[in-house]
């Protein structure tokens, strides 16, 4: 059936479908939801699988670790869903400035809450993790009667050697569990910068494994990326996401482990990152990647009799993570056009310093990266208008010659030549400023910097802009740059459905960031003058040449 429609029949049919998709996904999407919505609903995965997935280790001659299931144990399973996180579990409370960590009787990390006021968008404090799912710092063993042991809180349950800390400087936190014949110590070391240093010792040789637990489950959506990410001791990062780990997956020499959704993570580290790019493979984390039920990746790293590294659990903040170790900032990332978005987000925590505001720091930015491409933008915008120019000259061809293609190709060809015109010289320059605009993009996307700043109106930069001013505003502007922007359509139809796609990303803008919005807005105001200036000075030196002429 397709074969037997035109080439406008298939153009205006791919526009339509298009169209219906932006329309059915806005209908349908759910947009990130208040914390206690994610704490309060039903977890794809239980309790049960959150805690009985043993795993064991075993070399490979490609140094390569090879990951098998143990017998699964479920005499060690919480009872319900409630002891995981209800209070009478919860043996210390650590508290910083604006954070603070409920350690529970299993030794984990059981919640992290964030109560600064940028995090208390709905009214209450900010906590990273849902229930139903493992915790940092929970340890597994391969061995299943003793990790059935481990698990019995009700005979072995941990203690801790403070019930609160209130951590000024650094603070140390001792937590103990003794089973019949084994004794597990951590000692936990809080900063005020939000490091935390872990050892793990142990009074005899057993092989377990330490687990970051799941991602925090705050800010999960279809736009941006959210699972597991590994840097490895020669600076290569691996990033398993979500929904893609279908079978048990291994890694050796890993300098820091993430797992994270939009804007926070849970890291592991090296203690000395710049030793340990010396260190041999057994001194950098072995990491192994199980799947839950819906094929999230939930990290373990293999432990030892005294093993010690670094964590940090809270947002993606640039600031804080290269004050805890510089190379912490490798965890915010921004897809393959990191090496431009990295920079770019350097330059608009500049300008924010500078004006301390993000909404004028991304104006600035975009202001900037409009100067630099602007010969770029400008060629392709001159290249346009020459197009615009040949289009009725280039009609007159295909009309005379109809039928004789090869003809009608020979005297275009003629024609471009003649006319100094290119006919992919106005989207060359386009297409070569695409990974910069897609780096903003995902820039301001991830940026967890923008999160509770406002813009006169905009009172977070981070959500969307709740009255629809931004998105009305991308598409006028779109409506006239398109309208002032020279075009060589040949056909009516193809020109009707270019018309359509202001409205067509106005509607895919509703539900983006006040933040990312607003730098389209600025770029397309940017463009309007550019090209308005560039039309003017062609039409002069039209005028001109045709007074030369006569």
């Amino acid at each position: 059936m397709l074969d037997k429609l035109s080439n406008e029949q298939r153009l205006l049919l791919a526009s339509g479908l298009a169209f219906l998709f932006f329309l059915v996904y806005y209908s349908i999407y759910e947009p990130p939801r208040p914390p206690e919505a994610v704490q309060n609903s039903v977890q794809k995965q239980s309790p049960q699988q959150a805690v009985n997935s043993d795993i064991t280790m075993n070399n490979t001659a490609d140094n390569v670790a090879e990951f098998k299931p143990v017998p699964k144990s479920t005499s060690a399973l919480p009872q319900n869903q409630n002891q995981l996180s209800t209070n009478k579990n919860i043996i210390s409370t650590v508290k910083l400035r604006d954070k603070t960590y409920s350690i529970d009787h299993l030794g984990r990390i059981a919640q992290v809450t964030l109560s600064a006021l940028k995090f208390n968008t709905e009214g209450h404090s900010l906590e990273l993790f849902s229930e139903g799912k493992a915790r940092p710092l929970e340890l597994r063993f391969s061995d299943s009667k003793l990790n059935s042991l481990a698990f019995d809180t009700d005979k072995y349950p941990f203690v801790a050697s403070q019930d609160f800390v209130e951590v000024q400087g650094q603070s140390t936190l001792t937590l103990a569990q003794t089973l019949p014949d084994l004794t597990i110590t951590k000692i936990m070391t809080f900063y005020d910068n939000e490091r935390i240093d872990v050892q793990i010792k142990l009074n005899r040789a057993a092989n377990y494994y330490v687990s970051t637990g799941f991602r925090p489950s705050v800010i999960v959506d279809m736009l941006t990326v959210h699972g597991a990410l590994m840097v490895k001791s020669n600076q290569t990062i691996e990033i398993v996401e979500d929904g893609d780990l279908n079978s048990q997956m291994s890694f050796n020499n890993i300098k820091i482990l993430s797992v994270f959704d939009r804007y926070y993570a849970t890291v592991f580290f090296k203690q000395d990152l710049q030793e340990s790019n010396n260190l041999p493979n057994s001194q950098n984390f072995s990491v192994a990647l199980l799947a839950t039920g819906d094929n999230n990746p939930l990290a373990f790293v293999q432990g030892s009799e005294d093993f010690s590294f670094s964590a940090y659990v809270g947002p993606k903040e640039v600031k804080t993570l290269e004050s805890i170790e510089p190379s912490l900032i490798d965890v915010v990332e921004y897809g393959i056009f990191t090496f431009l978005a990295a920079p770019m987000f350097q330059v608009l925590n500049y300008f924010h310093n500078m004006t301390n505001n993000w909404g004028w720091a991304i104006i600035l930015l975009t202001i900037v990266i409009r100067l630099i491409l602007f010969p770029l933008s400008a060629k392709g915008m001159i290249a346009m208008q020459k197009l615009k120019v040949v289009a009725p000259k280039l009609k007159e061809i295909q009309q005379k010659y109809k039928g004789d293609m090869q003809k009608i190709q020979a005297k275009t060809m003629e024609l471009y030549r003649k006319e100094k015109a290119n006919p992919l010289g106005g989207c060359l320059p386009f297409l070569l400023q695409i990974p910069i605009f897609f780096a903003i993009y995902r820039v301001l996307l991830n940026a967890i910097e923008l999160k509770g700043s406002s813009w006169f109106y905009l009172e977070d930069l981070s959500l969307k802009d709740p009255y629809y001013i931004m998105p009305i505003l991308m598409g006028l502007t779109m409506f006239i740059q398109q309208k002032i922007t020279p075009s060589n359509f040949q056909d009516p139809l193809q020109e009707k459905i270019f018309k359509f796609f202001p409205l067509v990303f106005t509607i895919f803008f509703i539900t983006f960031p006040g933040g990312l919005v607003l730098y389209w807005v600025v770029n397309n105001i940017l463009s309007i003058i550019q090209q308005y200036i560039i039309n003017k000075v062609l039409e002069n030196k039209a005028k001109q040449e045709n007074q030369k002429k006569e």
